[in-house]
């Protein structure tokens, strides 16, 4: 609690993000019961839609959601869950073949939308249906492509996509440890934690994606380090390998797992396994979504959600709120020899009562970016905006083109530059080469 005390003392008023998703955190207000009625479809059918999605993208109470709507409808959701590491080659070959797949749920993101999906091919324009004039314009605009809306971002873009530093504050109060504010407070407080038998950071590597947030989180800290840094990039006026702070923030960050604080099984760790771990009291820190304090204490009810509090990402001295406007997000296949379905589904899950019921019931979501939903922000959550200023540009992944179509790779760079494989350079050479050969296949003309 000292240590929390601590952050809230430190406090600045936050200023607004470029999406207008966080300026909810002040407005926090008490969720309503969770016995919502949810709104009624109007038809019967007996039609089966199938649904792609990647592993965690479908949480359980959408598919209680899914069944209710198949009790009023008729109409079945056959969800097909795909393993990360394989989901979008698995989903291109299904959108190439036009067999198999009636929905399907991708990373938002012009990129993307472009190129991994090539959506205005792939996908249905959702432009004119009714929910969409209550979707965050920002949010919105991260799945449309050449004026055509083709995702519903369903998804928690603060509490879900804010990828910040969970601690236990207990952890830190018993060893006197104070929330760091630089990247060498931060390598302190880890030495100190090491030094006492406890592992600082769990970091799951063998999903292959997660390491790779630690680069890409902190885009706003790059800009505010160099204002223009993305439109250079986007017009192929400049590389990230010539960038001196992305350099030192790949160096950063082998730094943290050549010293072991990572731990000594983070190459064989999972995601899946983060609450339990963080339960168990043998890691310190996490680097995990701005709900993970209450996805703890769903699932181990002795902790309080507030027992673990936030801190921005600390490489480069980073102390910016990530903001991250683009997450998983529904398409309905252009093949799709059901499309009033599932435009039927999308009408129902974005009804306003079922989106206050997936919020009220979904431990990883606080909110969603439609208007009308309340959130139901914790203290903790609501320290870290009050510290913490929004950053001047989204995460990478979100503003600079052709770096989230490449991140699994991304993932086997750094795993190579863990063990010693490649250097923190050749990392960025990479990246900077796959951004090439993207954008020639999207006919980018800033690449000729």
């Amino acid at each position: 609690m000292a240590v929390g005390a601590l952050v809230v003392g430190c406090s600045s008023t936050a200023t607004p993000a470029p999406t207008a998703i966080p300026t909810q955190a002040g407005n926090a207000t008490p969720a309503p019961s969770a016995a919502a009625t949810p709104t009624p479809a109007p038809t019967k059918s007996s039609v089966t839609l199938e649904v792609m999605a990647s592993q965690d993208w479908i949480k359980s109470s959408e598919q209680v959601l899914a069944g209710r709507f198949e009790e009023q409808t008729g109409i079945h959701l056959d969800f097909q869950i795909i393993p990360s590491a394989q989901y979008f080659n698995v989903l291109t070959t299904k959108l190439q073949s036009g067999q198999g797949v009636d929905l399907f749920l991708g990373q938002a993101g012009v990129s993307d939308m472009k190129l991994t999906y090539n959506a205005p091919v792939n996908a249905v324009d959702l432009s004119n249906e009714s929910w969409v004039k209550t979707l965050d314009p920002v949010v919105a605009s991260q799945s449309t492509v050449d004026g055509k809306l083709y995702g519903a971002e369903v998804w928690d873009v603060v509490a879900a996509n804010y990828w910040v530093i969970t601690y236990n504050k207990s952890i830190f109060a018993k060893y006197n440890l104070s929330v760091p504010k630089t990247f060498a407070e931060f390598e302190t407080v880890s030495a100190t934690l090491l030094q006492n038998g406890i592992t600082p950071v769990y970091e799951p590597i063998s999903d292959g994606w997660h390491h790779v947030l630690w680069f890409p989180t902190i885009g706003g800290q790059l800009e505010a380090l160099e204002p223009g840094l993305y439109a250079k990039l986007n017009a192929n006026k400049t590389t990230f390998a010539a960038d001196a702070n992305a350099a030192t923030a790949i160096t950063q960050l082998n730094d943290l797992y050549q010293k072991g604080y990572f731990g000594k099984s983070a190459l064989s760790s999972k995601e899946a396994d983060t609450s339990k771990q963080m339960a168990s009291g043998k890691y310190a820190m996490t680097l995990s979504e701005l709900s993970r304090g209450t996805q703890i204490a769903s699932a181990f009810p002795t902790f309080k959600a507030t027992d673990f509090g936030y801190f921005p990402i600390p490489l480069l001295d980073n102390q910016l709120q990530p903001a991250h406007p683009a997450g998983p997000t529904w398409m309905i296949s252009s093949k799709s020899a059901h499309v009033a379905e599932a435009k039927a589904w999308l009408n129902f899950m974005t009804s306003p009562d079922n989106l206050q019921w997936l919020v009220d019931n979904t431990p990883d979501f606080e909110t969603l970016p439609f208007t009308g939903v309340k959130a139901k922000w914790d203290a903790s959550q609501q320290a870290f905006f009050d510290t913490y200023k929004q950053a001047p540009a989204v995460v990478l992944q979100d503003g600079v083109n052709y770096v989230n179509p490449q991140w699994m790779l991304i993932g086997q760079d750094f795993t190579s530059m863990f063990t010693g494989k490649a250097t923190p350079q050749k990392v960025l050479q990479l990246i900077d080469t796959e951004r090439t050969k993207e954008a020639k296949t999207a006919k980018d003309t800033n690449w000729p």
